[in-house]
């Protein structure tokens, strides 16, 4: 057919007829502009203007973002900030107002949002509803502040966080308002949420790769209340595999009908969040388009937003003038009370709890071992693949520090710092012995946050992320330089994690099954309570 675009919007699909400028597209695909259901932002770990530069030329005209990661750190000011920063893009960047800031009573956040707080942003027309309510405990037991932000967005999307919610746990989630879930690990989980109206966003991020294990849930009848979404993409990610365009090549080669894989990257979405603008071809929906030669091997030629080209050939095109934005709310100073964090942990004389990684998710399973002591003191073995890992808070300068042991890194001589923790974002660090772990502590302290490597008393590499201790202030294709820099140290140390920064960056997730570190200490997520590190023993680390 032939698409007549007047001011920015379809106005006609049909016969052909007279036009001030016509573009030949004859032997190509013309899709609506692809949307990612669910993404953080941040974790892209560079600017909006750098994320939508990079996405953009992939096909990518719109994204459903909750920005909970700056608001854990910066708060109201960084809900603010990021607003201000996406606004004017050719990428729509679509808000979903933070549910969990912070996202539990068992960490310590550099802030904190009341239903008030996000009421007052509620009338933005960028955003959409109430983003993904973690605290599921909360929402089943009646927890007043929860609900307060579940009523205040009623009528409005709001987005769920259930990994392996169930039963009747389940039902009162669906019963509260909750619409959808990105954290569905299995096609069981997939198909009971669909059973109970939940729309299913399958996801393939970086931390966490779901969508091949839930392509059997498709069918007829159930891919109309699915779609896609990457949850968080990493540089590397976004420069080798592409975004939207990515999970399309991904579902259409594990046999989704290409057609099918499509819709679950445009209607679906644009259907759940009201979206009624975008999202399809048609008379009166805004001229995001993309053109392809094939959906099969999806590759994006050419990119409209509004009616304008914006990228041909996989790179920008026309004017992208970066916003000029304050970006003082979210240059926050890293806060550890006293000179030196105390990394010591008494032997308790028994077995501790031990976390331990699984590859290629964001879980992590529970362990317990009887380590070995020196002089009544518990040791990592580096050799073993035994690290000692501590959460130490940074907003607030309360001198918290949690203490524990990590599996799953391999045997690393040396230690990787990082003030990327999810969702609370203190200072995370994991290492084969103490005097490694305070040179990556000092140094991110030093530069402000961002990712350290090191070994003895030598840095060996550093990644600044002066915004919010999250952010670059350099390109994606430096910040992915410095990224790969930071990885290839913390492998010529040991670690055998193929991506340890964004492993790491998932252990302090104290919403995600089953055992993690705070600053307030260790997390038993099925209990929903800080636990102590000795098994048995009736009182947590500090």
């Amino acid at each position: 057919a032939d698409i007549a675009v007047v001011d920015g919007r379809v106005a006609a699909v049909g016969p052909s007829r007279d036009a001030a400028i016509i573009e030949d597209l004859s032997g190509s695909c013309l899709l609506p502009g692809l949307m990612d259901a669910h993404v953080h932002l941040e974790s892209s770990m560079v600017t909006p203007y750098e994320f939508a530069r990079s996405v953009v030329p992939r096909g990518t005209t719109a994204v459903v973002a909750d920005p909970h990661e700056v608001a854990n750190v910066a708060g109201a000011d960084g809900l603010r900030w990021m607003l201000e920063a996406t606004e004017g893009l050719p990428l729509t960047v679509f808000i979903m107002a933070p549910s969990c800031v912070p996202a539990t009573h068992l960490a310590t956040a550099g802030a904190e949002l009341t239903a008030a707080d996000l009421e007052a942003v509620a009338g933005h027309p960028r955003v959409l509803g109430l983003a993904e309510v973690m605290n599921v405990p909360g929402v089943v037991y009646g927890d007043p502040g929860v609900h307060a932000k579940i009523e205040a967005f009623a009528g409005r999307p709001i987005d769920g966080h259930g990994p392996a919610l169930s039963g009747d746990w389940l039902q009162a989630y669906v019963a509260s308002g909750v619409g959808t879930d990105h954290e569905t690990i299995t096609p069981a989980e997939a198909v009971e949420k669909l059973e109970l109206g939940m729309r299913v966003w399958l996801r393939e991020g970086t931390g966490a790769r779901n969508l091949r294990d839930l392509l059997p849930v498709l069918d007829p009848h159930t891919a109309r209340r699915c779609g896609l979404c990457t949850d968080d993409r990493h540089p590397h990610d976004l420069l080798d595999d592409g975004h939207m365009d990515h999970l399309l090549r991904l579902a259409i080669d594990g046999g989704l009908d290409p057609v099918t894989a499509v819709q679950m990257a445009t209607l679906n979405i644009a259907e759940a969040y009201g979206l009624s603008d975008r999202g399809a071809i048609a008379p009166g929906r805004r001229a995001d388009l993309v053109v392809c030669n094939d959906l099969e091997h999806f590759r994006a030629e050419r990119v409209y937003v509004a009616g304008e080209v914006v990228a041909e050939g996989g790179a920008t095109s026309g004017e992208w003038a970066p916003p000029a934005i304050d970006d003082s709310p979210v240059r926050t100073p890293i806060v550890v009370a006293g000179d030196r964090v105390a990394l010591r942990i008494p032997d308790p004389g028994g077995e501790v709890r031990v976390i331990s990684l699984v590859r290629g998710q964001i879980v992590t399973e529970a362990s317990t071992e009887k380590l070995a002591a020196r002089e009544g003191e518990l040791m990592a073995d580096a050799g073993g693949g035994l690290l000692k890992l501590a959460v130490i808070e940074r907003h607030r300068g309360t001198g918290n520090v949690g203490l524990g042991f990590l599996r799953g890194f391999g045997p690393v001589h040396g230690a990787l710092a990082s003030t990327v923790a999810h969702d609370h974002h203190n200072l995370i660090v994991a290492g084969g012995d103490d005097i490694a772990m305070h040179t990556a502590i000092d140094a991110v302290v030093t530069m402000g946050g961002g990712l350290v490597v090191a070994a003895g008393d030598e840095v060996l590499a550093r990644l600044p992320l002066p915004y919010a201790g999250l952010i670059s202030d350099r390109t994606l294709e430096e910040t992915r330089a410095g990224l790969d820099e930071v990885t290839a140290a913390a492998h010529s140390i040991g670690c055998d994690h193929p991506d340890p920064m964004m492993a790491l960056s998932f252990v302090a997730l104290e919403v995600i099954p089953s055992l993690k570190l705070t600053d307030l200490g260790l997390v038993d997520v099925g209990r929903f309570e800080v636990v102590p590190l000795a098994v048995g023993g009736s009182d947590a680390p500090s």
